[in-house]
Parts: structure tokens; sequence; C-alpha cells
């Protein structure tokens, strides 16, 4: 785990299905926008103007946490993914970045030693599935 895949919203990209994929593998949300998908460049929390004029790292940084869009967001991967972006910023404000990595490593590993995707279950190295909470 990177913590420079760790989205402003508190996605683990390196857990994301764009980027385990092999072909245009997405470089993560902090990444250039070259091989990204459209939703991803145009992410109103990426591109949100208090993130980038105050030049936070994290959405729990800023006052107006959590805005509509991060709610949007956080209310959609928890009901089809099994995440919580509010659950990983307070991990991440609470614990620190370092026991986040490590969390995230232990909750998304497969026993082959391959990484699991948050978006299908499923690992990116032998295919295996894994129930994810």
């Amino acid at each position: 785990m990177d913590k420079e895949l760790i989205a402003p919203c508190g996605m683990n990209c390196g857990v994301c299905y764009a980027y385990l994929r092999e072909k245009n593998k997405c470089p993560g949300c902090r990444g250039p926008d070259d091989d990204k998908s459209i939703s991803c460049i145009r992410c109103k929390i990426k591109n949100c103007k208090e993130i980038k004029r105050k030049k936070l790292k994290f959405c729990f940084e800023c006052a107006s946490v959590p805005c509509e869009p991060l709610k949007r967001l956080d209310k959609r991967y928890k009901g089809k993914y099994h995440m919580s972006m509010v659950e990983n910023l307070d991990f991440i404000k609470d614990k620190g970045i370092k026991k986040f990595l490590k969390w995230q490593g232990k909750k998304y590993s497969c026993a082959c030693g391959g990484t699991i995707c948050t978006h299908n279950g499923k690992c990116n190295d032998c295919g295996a599935i894994k129930e994810l909470d």
C-alpha cells in the first residue's frame, strides 16, 4: 500500500479496479489524468476548489467535511462496495496514514499475496473471491 494512492476523499486507489487492471492502468487520483476515466478526471472532490486553494491532502482537513459530493460518494461505495470514504478519512485523521495503510493492506490482501479489488472482491493475481465487510 502506497500513501500516494490514497485520494483526498479517502478512497484507496490501490484497490480500485482501474488501478489494478493491466491495460490503460489508472495512476490513481493523485496521478496524472492521462489514463483516467472521464468520471475520475471530472471528480468534484478531486477538483474541489477548497482542496486546491488550501492545498489540502485530505477532505477531513476542510471545514465543510462531509460535503454533499463526499456524502453521495460515501453512500454509493458503502452500498455497492462495502467501503466508506468517511470512515476511511476518520481512520486517517484519528490514527494516521501509516496505520491506515497497514489496515488496508490486511483488509485487501489475498492468501496468495495479491490484492483484492474493492469493486469486484476478486484477487488481481489468482482470481480468488474475498468477502469484504
